[in-house]
């Protein structure tokens, strides 16, 4: 029996209910800097990592992940009354810096992107900025 294909659909359950927990239901502003990435479970579906990330600096993460650690257990509560599962996972919330690490490569890039001198092949003949190799093509037609 394949049981990766159940977790995967338990844990995007998962991300939506809590993701919907975090915002409408709980009453501190501070939640309101978090935004859920994805979740990890466990094979026995017993435990589900909720990776987040964190509007903000570093101060505002740590105190951010500090009150979805104190209201886990109340997380946990309202996702057990949502989702049809025999137990209701333990939740652990932890960091994702993978949207942070997106936007500064973004930054990096913009910057290589501005400092790089303009070749040949990036203009038309007449001066212009022919776009993408997309829209040259349909130009060449």
């Amino acid at each position: 029996m394949r049981t990766g294909g159940r977790r995967e659909r338990v844990a995007e359950s998962i991300r939506r209910e809590v993701a919907g927990i975090l915002r409408f239901e709980l009453a501190d502003p501070r939640v309101g800097r978090a935004t859920v990435t994805r979740v990890e479970l466990t094979g026995d579906l017993t435990l589900a990592r909720v990776y987040v990330s964190v509007y903000g600096n570093d101060a505002d993460r740590t105190e951010t992940l500090a009150v979805l650690g104190r209201a886990r257990g109340r997380v946990r509560t309202l996702l057990g009354s949502r989702i049809r599962l025999r137990a209701t996972p333990e939740i652990r919330f932890v960091f994702d810096p993978s949207v942070e690490f997106s936007i500064r490569l973004e930054q990096i890039l913009d910057q290589e992107r501005a400092a790089r001198p303009r070749t040949s092949g990036d203009e038309s003949p007449e001066g212009g900025d022919r776009g993408t190799p997309a829209r040259r093509r349909e130009e060449e037609h």
